[in-house]
This record gives structure tokens, sequence and C-alpha cells, in this order.
């Protein structure tokens, strides 16, 4: 007699300890009651009831996660205890519940479990891959698979379109508000601002405004004690978490220093899509470049001037450092430069037995110093005596002009315009006509074998990039021209930010800031500084040449 072959379901075992696996997410569009967590445990129940075979249940949730993304919580200790033994069978209320990754949810029922020989039971599917092997093989299960991954992409298509639509309209559409805001109880897509985190919103940007590094503010908050943004969430009992959390749980990082300064959000502007998802099934996210980001303005009360604001980002576009175990940085850091090779010059403090005095040098000199530049090196602290002088002349100027203005108590109105503006604004369009002349030259000259084919394209391109600046310079003075016709003498920015600081007997970093654009060095130690409000300087004289009275230009070498 011969030897018996056991069968398949001969070698698998009499009892199953169950796991049962939950899950929903509204991100895959799931609805509310019909896949609610609840809904699915009272239907499995009632399964497990009429099946003897099945015991030992335990459960594992997923409630808010994607049915994409398989690192969920639950399901990943589920697969623990299917590798350690602890369960040998599976059950879903249906195939979507087990995921919406009709590759990944394939390889799990069709290679996965098989070798660890665990039942999978889909209740609404009819699938049982131990009492109906058939219905685990049968063509409609991938089918559903490829259906529940296409249901789930478009559902992500129409709510980042949702998204979307909302961010042009500047609707807040992140889980927390940024430090300093909180969400308006009566519109959660509208910020509101926290009186008790804007404060330090403002401290920050006025320390930095004062010379300090990001570096020195981070840590005087951090003796202040104050609670970083992450700390400050939990404080207010909101459900946050940050990877770095549990690594110095409360102190303020300099790149949460930064990251505030250089937010627009604080000046009342939404900015959002900053970054995005490489899809539906990878959650990892890549950063947008900023001419894309989605920006509506003034869509929120502001914590900080437009003033402010524009002040910390032309700082932050220069280079400069706070010097070690200094509070502050020095007074005109980010604003001196070589005027020959026009890098910026580096700050050294000598010592000496009488005395520690500071002097700049060219930094490419200090480099390379191979004759790519000379020293140009110039005391500290005659370079800021000589800029405080000339901003001083240039304050008294601002008053002079003030008053020839107030002089005039009436007729303050512009009737003509500025002859200067017309001038360039005539030569700019000179200019533009003679090089559209050569130009149209070109073809000709190809033609007739004056120059060949590649010199004419290059010549053209030539040609096109002057006509372009020329008519970009042109545009400038159209908008000088502008702002000479609607501007009120009174109000013009040179006077009125020049003005502001009437009563200067010190230089300070604010004054700098605010007041000046650039400092060169020349070798010998001459320097020209180019101050802000130049336009407006000249509109101002433009304006009382045309009432006839003249004022004599201020030059900006000191």
């Amino acid at each position: 007699m011969g030897r018996r072959t056991k069968k398949y379901s001969d070698l698998l075992p009499k009892k199953w300890h169950v796991g049962v696996y939950l899950r929903i997410s509204r991100e895959d569009g799931d609805k509310e009651e019909s896949n609610s967590i609840s809904s699915q445990k009272d239907l499995v129940a009632f399964y497990i009831q009429s099946h003897s075979e099945l015991s030992e249940t335990h459960e594992y949730v997923d409630d808010g996660w994607s049915g994409t993304n398989f690192n969920r919580p639950g399901f990943m200790e589920m697969l623990r205890d299917v590798r350690s033994g602890s369960i040998n069978c599976v059950i879903v209320k249906d195939l979507s519940r087990f995921g919406r990754n009709y590759i990944e949810v394939g390889q799990y029922l069709e290679m996965v479990f098989p070798m660890l020989n665990v039942r999978f039971i889909s209740i609404n599917d009819n699938i049982d891959s131990v009492a109906n092997p058939d219905s685990l093989n049968n063509a409609i299960v991938p089918f559903k698979n490829i259906m529940n991954d296409e249901y789930c992409r478009d559902i992500s298509n129409k709510v980042r379109s949702v998204l979307t639509n909302k961010r042009k309209q500047g609707k807040f559409i992140g889980s927390f508000a940024s430090y300093g805001y909180m969400k308006d109880p009566n519109d959660h897509n509208h910020l509101i601002v926290d009186e008790e985190a804007a404060p330090v919103v403002r401290d920050i940007f006025s320390w930095f405004l004062s010379g300090m590094g990001v570096i020195t503010i981070a840590k005087k908050l951090n003796e202040q004690g104050v609670l970083n943004p992450s700390a400050y969430k939990r404080y207010k009992g909101m459900k946050y978490h940050h990877p770095r959390q549990d690594m110095n749980d409360t102190l303020w990082p300099d790149s949460s220093v930064k990251r505030i300064l250089r937010n627009r959000l604080y000046v009342g502007d939404m900015v959002q899509g900053k970054n995005k998802t490489r899809s539906y099934k990878l959650k990892a996210s890549v950063n947008i470049p900023e001419d894309q980001w989605i920006v509506v303005e003034n869509t929120h009360e502001a914590i900080i001037d437009r003033e402010t604001f524009d002040k910390v980002q032309e700082i932050f576009s220069r280079s400069f450092r706070t010097p070690p175990h200094a509070p502050r940085c020095y007074v005109l850091s980010g604003y001196v430069r070589c005027a020959d090779c026009k890098r910026a010059m580096n700050r050294k403090l000598i010592s000496q037995p009488y005395a520690d005095y500071g002097y700049y040098v060219c930094s490419t000199f200090k480099k390379m110093n191979q004759g790519a530049c000379t020293k140009h090196t110039i005391r500290s602290d005659k370079l800021e005596d000589a800029v405080l002088a000339t901003l001083k002349a240039h304050i008294a100027l601002a008053v002079s002009l003030d008053e020839a203005i107030a002089s005039l108590k009436t007729g303050k109105e512009r009737t003509g315009t500025s002859v200067r503006l017309e001038r360039m604004l005539e030569e700019k369009r000179r200019e533009v006509a003679s090089i559209e002349d050569c130009k149209l030259e070109l073809y000709p000259d190809w033609k007739s074998g004056v120059i060949n084919r590649e010199e004419y394209e290059a010549l053209k391109i030539r040609f096109d990039k002057q006509i372009k600046t020329l008519q970009a310079e042109a545009d400038r003075i159209n908008r000088e021209l502008d702002a000479y016709r609607s501007e009120s003498p009174e109000q013009n920015p040179f006077l009125t930010y020049f003005l502001a600081h009437r009563n200067i007997e010190k230089l300070t970093r604010e004054v700098v800031v605010e007041l000046i654009d650039m400092i060169y060095v020349h070798e010998g130690g001459e320097i020209t500084i180019k101050f802000k409000y130049q336009d407006e300087y000249l509109r101002l004289l433009d304006f009382l040449q045309e009432k006839g009275i003249e004022i004599p230009a201020l030059k900006s070498a000191g």
C-alpha cells in the first residue's frame, strides 16, 4: 500500500490566532460612518463569532494613516507579531483597509503571507486564502487593488486641487500656526496675533537690527527662559511633535531665530507652497523654488512692519559675522568694501601696550597677497568718525531742504516736470534708436558677405541685450518721473529718514542700516559713501530748481 501524500491543508494549524487590522484615513477619502473604526470592529467581531476555528484575537489600529503608506505603526506591529508567530491569521473588513498601494498589497497577499503560512481574510471581498484559496487567485483581486490605488490617487489629486485653491485665496491650511500667531477660533483658515508670543518676535527683530547675531539672540532667549516654538505649542496644549524635540527640548536653536527673521508671514503676507510631496504614495517632501511659492499679501494682522522686515532682509544679503564672544556685530559690519576690487573689507584687532584698536583691510589682499589688490587699510575709529561726520552733513542738508520747502508756503504743487529726468529719458531713447539702426544693418551685411552667419547671430544677441538694458533703464526713469509728479515734497523719503536722525551724536547700527547702502575705502584712506534715497534726494533738487531755488549738491565722499 502506497504512502499517503499530505495535503497542504493538513499542514495548516487547526486553531487560528487572529490579528484584526483596522484602518481609517480622511486623506483616502474614507466615509466617516461606513469605514469608522467602530464599524470595522463590529463587522469583524460578528464574522469571528460565526467561525469557531478563529480565536485569541488581537487588534491593530491605524487611525488617520493613509493606505498608500505601509509604515503605519499598527501595521508594523502586526507584521512583527506575524513574524514572531504570535498571530497566523489576518482579518480586514476589505482590501482597501489593508492598503491602497496595489503593488505592495499584492506582494503581501501573494508572497509574504503564503511564505509565513499566514491565513488572510477580507470579509467584504469574500477572500479567504485557506477556506477558499481560489478567492485569492481570482483575477478580480488585483483589479480591486488597482481600483483602490486609483481611488486614492484620484482623491489625492482632488485634495491637492482644493488646498491649492485655498492657498491662492490666502487661506491658512497648516495644522499649526507659526510662532507668534494662532488660528482664529471663528475661522481656522485665518490667523490672528498670539499676544503672548508676538512680543518675542518683535524682540528678535529689534535685537537683530541692533547688531545681535542669530546665535546671540538664541542664547539670550534661552537665558531668559523663553520656550522655543515647539515647546510653546505643547505648553499651549497642542499635540505637536518635532523630530528632534527630545534634544534640548525647550531651548532655542539659531535656526529657529533665523527662520522667524526670514518669514514674510510676520508682515501680514501668507506664504505657502514652499514644498510638496513627490506623489500620493511617497510622503517625502521636496523644496519648491521661491519664485513658485504661493504668496498672498495682507491676509492677516502684521506683527512686524514692512520697513523693519525689509531692513532685516537687506542685512541677510550682506556678508558679515558677529565676532566671537561679542554680543553684537561691529557697527559697520557688512557695509565696508574695497573701492577697487569691490570685495568686503575684513576688520582686524591690534593689541598694543597702550591701547587696542581695530582696522579694516581688503579681503582680496589679505587672502592672496600677490598683487591682486592693495591693502586699502583704514583704522575703524577713523572710518566711523568720517561716516558720522558725512551723515551729519547729509542730515544738515535735509534740514536745509525742509526749510526751503516750508518757506514756499504756497505753490508746493508741481506745475512742470524734471528737466534732468526728461533729458536722461530722451538720451536712453536715442541710444535705443541708434542700436536698432545698427541691428537693421546686420541682415544686409550677412547677405552681402560682410559678416558670416556666426558673427550675425552673435551681434544680433549683443544688440538685443543692449536694447533690453536700455529699456529697463528707461522704465526706471519713467517711474522716477511718475514719483516726481505725484510725490508731495514733505513726504519725500530722503527728508523722512534723514530728518528722523537730526540729533544724532553717535553712530549706531540702526542708523547705518537705515541710511547707508555701502562704504567704499580707497587706497590712502579716502572713503566714498553711497547713501540710500539718493534718487529721492535728486527729485527734491529738481522740485526746488523748478521753483527757482538753488541748493548745492552734496558729495558722498568723506
